[in-house]
């Protein structure tokens, strides 16, 4: 009998050896993970965690949905949980790790499959493990002009990961959950959902109707443990005739308020269609240089600092990404109004053509219109040591709110020694605001100093009303907490109906039996 370092919650040590036998039975011996080397990948956390907490027990890559409905099969007979990631590429929401410890992870990459792009329609329909950069390239090579719409860390992540976890992209497709349509879903059960009109057998309208007959079921696959999905189908934008990114940069913290207020309405008036960027100027410049280069002491950066970055840089405190799109006497009309929206306001406006040659200009540029970078990942050397937590609380897209959430921000970061790099994104008429606790993950001081930080954001920021709309794998019952007892019922009840055992991803969302 295999020795094994983890074992799931309550599952012996033989019958865990059985079942990796019957798991290697179905997928093969090389696609069976238990040992600790082969393990580690899986268990690289950059969040303020414990690794202990989230190792799991083996890791298995099936290659098609009856691969996965067989796995399911030995998961049921066995109680062990399974914890499904497509690439696993969510790194400061917990990367591939699983939630509680001891669960298989269930790693979907080799489900890389792009199975339909209809060109005319503008849909796909992919399976989990394949990348933006997968689809990209399919894309390029078959000469259709349509755009994805990915996050920052665009080549190495999944559509259908950053879809079930209602990610966001930069092009007027930015919300990615809304450009969604059909599902393929392996139930607890074992049985195969197709939702939308994919349930309809022979089905031509799976990828363009959201909705088929009845309730609409896709929205309580994202972000839960309700079953795992092995196909999805997209909605793609047309490639436009023509397309206009450009930046605009204000001075000072406070400005955040007159900023918002200016950009609202042309939000809404999709006058600027896609998601707007305000990137604050340590996350403008974290991914250019290094904290090091302007500041050595203790705690937090110090305001004369940054500062001196803005000014080395040519960035501003603010420095908000946007884009104009459709034919190019649209576009001169549109940047008109917009021109004409922030005169007066001290900001400054900068187009692509003055702009060439910047690379943090051509890395949003790039993410507006569709295309693949990697540029963001430069931030993780702003403080180095390998340590990263997204705290993503939603705001409304309204100027005083944006600035009430930057100030509590920068107060509670300020009070455990850590910098304000963060980032807004404006939809229609709410922004997500991204900040990334940057810290050491060597030092067990810094990294537990950095996991208070966290728990006290999420607890002022939700005692505001102001909710997160993603976390990472240890606050998931907190955030959970924070929507109140009679959700957290309701997704129990409905976990119970659809999984009565707990197998898939138990804790994913602070959902449990």
């Amino acid at each position: 009998m295999a020795d094994f370092n983890v074992l799931p919650e309550g599952v012996s040590a033989e019958l865990f050896g059985n079942a990796i036998e019957e798991y290697a039975a179905i997928v093969g011996d090389d696609n069976v993970f238990v040992s600790n080397e082969s393990l580690s990948s899986y268990n690289k956390i950059m969040i303020p965690a414990d690794n202990y907490d989230h190792a799991p027990s083996g890791a298995l890559a099936p290659i098609s949905t009856e691969e996965v409905q067989a796995i399911i099969g030995v998961c049921d007979k066995y109680n062990i949980p399974v914890w499904p990631v497509s690439t696993g590429k969510n790194f400061g929401y917990g990367s591939a790790a699983c939630a509680t410890r001891g669960q298989l992870i269930l790693d979907l990459r080799r489900m890389n499959k792009i199975i339909e792009v209809d060109a005319d329609l503008g849909t796909a329909l992919v399976e989990p493990g394949v990348t933006y950069q997968q689809l990209k390239d399919y894309l390029v090579e078959n000469n259709i002009p349509l755009w994805l719409s990915p996050p920052a860390p665009s080549s190495i992540v999944s559509p259908v990961g950053n879809i079930m976890d209602r990610g966001v992209g930069y092009t007027p497709y930015g919300d990615n959950f809304m450009f969604q349509c059909g599902m393929e879903v392996v139930l607890a059960n074992g049985e195969v959902l197709r939702t939308g009109m994919g349930s309809m057998p022979n089905s031509t309208t799976w990828q363009v109707f959201k909705w088929g007959y009845g309730p609409s079921l896709d929205g309580i696959f994202t972000q839960s443990n309700y079953g795992i999905v092995t196909k999805l189908g997209m909605w793609l934008m047309p490639e436009p005739p023509a397309f206009k990114p450009f930046v605009i940069r204000f001075p000072d913290d406070a400005d955040i308020e007159k900023a918002v207020e200016i950009i609202r309405p042309l939000r809404i008036a999709q006058i600027i269609p896609n998601g707007v960027v305000f990137a604050h100027a340590l996350w403008e410049g974290g991914s250019e240089v290094v904290r090091t280069d302007y500041y050595q002491g203790e705690g937090t950066i110090s305001d004369a600092a940054v500062e001196a970055m803005k000014a080395d840089l040519g960035i501003g405190a603010w420095n908000i990404y946007a884009g104009l799109y459709g034919t190019p006497e649209q576009i001169e009309l549109n940047w008109n109004i917009v021109k004409g929206a922030f005169e007066g306001s001290g900001a400054l406006i900068q187009e692509e053509e003055e702009m060439a040659g910047n690379s943090t200009f051509e890395y949003r540029a790039k993410l507006m219109r569709g295309d693949m970078t990697l540029k963001e990942f430069g931030l993780y050397n702003w403080r180095g040591g390998g340590g990263s937590a997204w705290f993503a609380p939603v705001a409304t897209a309204k100027g005083s709110e944006g600035l009430l959430q930057m100030a509590l921000a920068k107060e509670i970061l300020g009070k455990y020694g850590f910098d304000y790099v963060a980032e807004y994104v404006v939809g229609w008429r709410e922004m997500h605001h991204i900040i990334d606790l940057l810290f050491d993950k060597t030092n067990a001081e810094e990294t537990a100093r950095a996991n208070q930080c966290f728990d006290e954001l999420l607890t002022e920021f939700s005692e505001r009303g102001w909710g997160s709309y993603r976390t990472n794998i240890a606050f998931m019952d907190k955030v959970a907490d924070t929507f109140g007892p009679v959700k957290r019922d309701v997704n129990q009840r409905i976990k119970q109906a659809l999984d009565p055992k707990g197998i898939i991803a138990p804790g994913k969302s602070g959902i449990y039996i």
